[in-house]
């Protein structure tokens, strides 16, 4: 048996496990979540400058900083950005 046929194998063996709801082998992508009320204060903004400024709806926001809800990966990967680089974020959203 070649190497792709026994991947192919192994992964369906995962697939069972995991439909089936044993454990498997599988990667599990775990999304590093941003302490965004601390983004915010850092920056100086009021949460009504931070979501208007970043183009965050105010109730989304308020919802993250009390932890009712958390943000989905695209929205994490924004707010690191707006960590990283909150000028050239704001910058490139006035166009």
């Amino acid at each position: 048996m070649d190497k792709f046929s026994k991947g192919v194998i192994k992964s369906l063996g995962e697939a069972a496990d995991h439909a089936e709801g044993r454990a498997s082998s599988a990667r599990v992508h775990v999304v590093e979540v941003p302490d965004v009320r601390a983004i915010r204060r850092k920056l100086h903004l009021s949460q009504q400058e931070f979501a208007q400024k970043y183009r965050i709806p105010l109730p989304t926001l308020r919802n993250w900083e009390q932890g009712r809800r958390q943000p989905d990966a695209p929205a994490a990967a924004y707010l690191h950005a707006i960590a990283m680089r909150p000028h050239e974020i704001s910058e490139a959203l006035k166009l």
